[in-house]
């Protein structure tokens, strides 16, 4: 089996700074497990961070979400520390500047083949992970495409919940 495992956003402003959570922090060991788990097997694991400019409060997300947060350069924008020191050469970290990522879906096609499992966890589940959900299923239809429900929080357990099922109408699995 062919799997590939997609970690959206674990960054430290979502997980204990500006838009961090006590939902955020309770899922880091799972996220750690699955890495481990992928890298033990030898599956390909990928990153994403939420990456902004000095010019935030400039752009629409600033404006819709004044809350300065993930600007580069900053411990914000850094992955957790454990999720850091699970990181290897070969595992792409991508940086993007809105919640879904055309260069993830890049980056996957890489790496992906007919019967390839395409596992997604991190945060949000309501915004980013939702978004690169549905980006994923679209670029890869044939694919099953699974969130690791324990390893996905979101801004509030009512939207996360929300999202799960979103993507559950969209022939995405949750697991």
């Amino acid at each position: 089996m062919n799997r590939i495992l997609i970690v959206v956003d674990m960054q430290n402003d979502f997980i204990s700074g500006a838009l961090g959570s006590s939902d955020a922090k309770a899922i880091v060991n799972q996220v750690l497990n699955s890495i481990r788990e992928a890298k033990k097997v030898g599956d390909t694991v990928i990153f994403t961070l939420d990456t902004h400019d000095d010019d935030y409060m400039a752009t629409q997300e600033g404006k819709k979400l004044p809350v300065p947060h993930c600007v580069r350069g900053t411990w914000g924008h850094q992955l957790e520390k454990e999720l850091l020191c699970e990181i290897t050469e070969d595992m792409p970290l991508i940086e993007k500047r809105t919640f879904g990522s055309i260069e993830l879906i890049e980056v996957v096609k890489q790496h992906v083949n007919a019967d390839t499992i395409i596992d997604i966890c991190g945060l949000c589940t309501d915004i980013c992970v939702i978004s690169n959900a549905m980006l994923i299923k679209a670029a890869f239809p044939e694919n099953s495409i699974r969130v690791i429900e324990s390893a996905c929080a979101g801004v509030s357990r009512e939207s996360h919940e929300n999202a799960l099922n979103a993507m559950r109408m969209c022939h995405i699995d949750v697991i």
